[in-house]
């Protein structure tokens, strides 16, 4: 498995409901970034319809005219081509359409530009509930080891990160368009601590990288700036839940009851 990768950070504000237009941007983004040779692409949560959900004239029974089908769906096979082209993972934020509504998703394209899997939004409330809850919290195999992904809001409950770190993801994607404020940033660096795992928060107005020890590696903010470009070692997280006073390892589950 590699150790290092370089990870790629979409920051830019999507247009509500603009599918055409955001993924033009998106275009622009990539032909930027295209050079430093990024091993993973994150966009912000929902980016391709530009989180839509917020507006009010958005509801259960429409969200579906902002949604895609993955397997056919136009925007979807030119990411798999550029991931393709460019050896790289890519996760794309969408509304998913399926036979029983809308998923809040992040589609997972791997370096042959096949969509090698898709993550569903677990955390719903307020204006979420227009989506399908998702049901798991896997894990994707990778070149690079296993790695998981959350959207938004699930950082908030640090049962997600855990459950993805005890199934051996060393890095955790984060796509999402929620608060990026001085809280979030203490709440991500004592999700990376707590669980010993890299967490790359991706915000229109943030891109954050914080690592096993709960330290910050990157935080980019000004408006300007439309991407980061952030390497990581993953063998610092091998390290860490080695180390002497490893949360993961020294965990008590024989006593944790309710």
């Amino acid at each position: 498995m590699s150790a290092t990768i370089r990870i790629a950070q979409v920051k830019v504000y999507p247009d509500k409901g603009d599918l055409p237009g955001n993924f033009r941007k998106l275009v622009s983004v990539l032909e930027e970034l295209a050079p430093r040779k990024p091993d993973v692409v994150i966009t912000p949560e929902g980016f391709l319809e530009g989180y839509v959900v917020t507006e009010g004239h958005v509801t259960r029974e429409n969200i579906a005219q902002y949604a895609i089908d993955p397997r056919e769906s136009p925007y979807a096979r030119a990411i798999a081509r550029w991931a393709a082209d460019h050896r790289a993972w890519f996760i794309l934020g969408c509304a998913r359409l399926a036979p029983e509504g809308v998923y809040n998703t992040a589609l997972i394209f791997n370096r042959a530009g096949e969509l090698a899997g898709m993550y569903d939004k677990v955390h719903l409330q307020t204006h979420d509930l227009k989506y399908v809850p998702g049901q798991r919290l896997p894990v994707f195999d990778s070149d690079f080891g296993p790695f998981g992904v959350m959207i938004c809001a699930d950082r908030r409950w640090p049962e997600t990160v855990r459950t993805l770190a005890l199934q051996g993801a060393r890095v955790i994607l984060n796509p999402t368009y929620g608060m990026h404020n001085d809280k979030n940033l203490r709440m991500m660096q004592t999700r990376s601590y707590e669980s010993e795992v890299y967490i790359a928060f991706t915000h229109p107005g943030q891109s954050l990288i914080t690592d096993p020890t709960g330290e910050v590696v990157t935080n980019l903010e000004p408006e300007e700036a439309t991407y980061a470009i952030t390497e990581i070692d993953l063998g610092r997280v091998d390290q860490v839940r080695a180390g002497p006073s490893a949360h993961l390892r020294d965990r008590r589950p024989d006593v944790y009851r309710l």
